[in-house]
């Protein structure tokens, strides 16, 4: 599954060094300037998970292979993007392709770097992004609903679409995003085609200074509220730090680094597992000799839709799957003491895949 997060906000708010931090396979350019940033950089990234190295310890594979998410540096935005200002109209096409939206916001002060929407206002930032993603979705409606006004009037299925554009476009007037309307059904559908920027999941990171990366400051105080009233998560970090501890090699340098400023894992490690489960995924495992293999499926999938992630073939022919909870695989050791003590299941088609499952499926050719 080509996962795609699109790292967004303001210029100069830390955007490509938080990329730089995330993506071991391509660096953005990290510099003083708006607009450094002007085709985006994608940089596919590992998902930290500790279950993934226990398996691998326990089976002693030839190999391991974690599953991935990428990541793409969207070039800074700006107030009036919508129109066309800046480099607008192209950036915000590169938002419309991404599935989630990692929001960066400055929450330091420095006057070495430049701002020219005045003082720190990590609310005020939120906002100007929040508005012209909500403005390029209501010309996107409008547009839409005059296709479908005259077409409304004597076909019931247009009078739906009609409906649910109405729906959205007097939510957008309102200065709110389309995630809130939570559509399903024929509203979902009405306007699955738009691809509307304010309808993808979002996350903010509040980039504060360091000594605010275990405490958090008023600015990211501020940031926490004005999310948490939308149900979104902030992660606090400082994005300059977790550049410098993704380009270390040595594990014991990294731990020691990390211990200097009282960081049990790096920040970008949170970063990468909640953009993870903000996309409502969860990972279900393969373990044998060979590898040791995660595998990302949607929450709520069943065995057979879990199985074709592997291959089509398996989803087709899907007879059963073989199922150990991880903890009691940790517990056991191996699958075969799984099986010996009863742990190892046997799942039909309607079995829905929990997070953790090792599976090996049986299926027909």
């Amino acid at each position: 599954m080509a996962l795609k997060a699109g790292i967004v906000g303001l210029p100069n708010v830390g955007k490509s060094t938080l990329f730089n931090a995330v993506s071991n396979n391509a660096q953005a350019q990290a510099s003083n300037y708006r607009f450094c940033t002007i085709e985006p950089n994608v940089g596919q990234v590992e998902v930290p998970d500790e279950r993934i190295d226990k398996l691998a310890e326990l089976v002693n594979p030839e190999r391991v292979l974690p599953t991935t998410i990428e990541f793409v540096d969207i070039a800074g935005l700006v107030k009036g993007a919508s129109k066309g200002e800046g480099l607008g109209n192209k950036f915000l096409a590169n938002i419309r392709e991404v599935d989630a939206i990692v929001h960066v916001i400055r929450c330091f002060e420095d006057e070495n770097i430049l701002r020219e929407e005045g003082e720190i206002n990590p609310v005020g930032d939120k906002e100007i992004i929040d508005t012209e993603l909500q403005l390029k979705d209501l010309e996107s409606v409008e547009k839409k609903m005059q296709r479908f006004e005259k077409l409304a009037k004597n076909d019931p299925k247009a009078k739906i679409v009609f409906e649910a554009l109405k729906k959205c476009q007097e939510h957008l007037m309102e200065g709110k995003n389309i995630r809130e309307l939570a559509l399903e059904g024929d509203d979902a559908d009405a306007v699955a085609d738009l691809f509307l920027l304010t309808a993808k999941p979002v996350l903010y990171v509040a980039n504060v200074d360091e000594g605010a990366i275990l405490t958090g400051n008023k600015y990211s105080e501020a940031l926490v509220a004005s999310a948490k009233a939308e149900g979104a998560e902030v992660i606090v970090m400082n994005n300059t730090i977790e550049a410098q501890i993704s380009e270390m090699d040595d594990a014991e340098d990294k731990a020691m680094f990390l211990d200097e400023y009282g960081l049990k894992e790096p920040g970008l490690s949170r970063l990468i597992r909640a953009a993870y489960s903000l996309l409502n995924l969860i990972t279900y495992f393969t373990a044998g000799v060979q590898e040791v293999r995660a595998w990302t499926i949607e929450r709520g999938w069943k065995a057979p839709q879990a199985a074709g992630v592997i291959h089509t073939d398996f989803e087709k022919g899907f007879i059963k799957a073989e199922t150990i909870a991880y903890n009691d695989y940790v517990e056991y050791g191996s699958e075969t003491a799984c099986k010996e003590n009863g742990k190892l299941r046997i799942e039909g088609k309607e079995y829905v895949v929990q997070d953790g499952d090792v599976m090996h499926f049986r299926f027909n050719v």
